[in-house]
């Protein structure tokens, strides 16, 4: 149960999500991928909450709210599973 969070500024840090997402649940892990040729944050992230229901109010209370300056953009993480599930016409 993973909420994909992009748009994100790159002075973002993990404790400034669990703040932000706890609100809405119990925040198990947030992880801000780096580029591994430049070393920086990638301008997003993974925040996995404990249900799925805290996950979708997650979704639908910061879907586009403003942090540090940026319009968050939020969608449930596919997971390795779910893409291997996808069918391609």
């Amino acid at each position: 149960m993973s909420v994909y969070v992009s748009n994100l500024s790159y002075e973002v840090n993990e404790l400034d999500l669990k703040q932000i997402f706890s609100e809405y649940g119990t925040v198990k892990r947030v992880r801000l991928p780096i580029n591994k040729k430049t070393g920086k944050k990638r301008g997003c992230a993974f925040v996995e909450m404990a249900t799925d229901a805290e996950e979708i109010v997650a979704i639908q209370a910061l879907s586009g709210i403003e942090c540090m300056g940026r319009s968050l953009k939020l969608n449930k993480a596919i997971t390795k599973i779910d893409a291997s599930s996808l069918c391609y016409l």
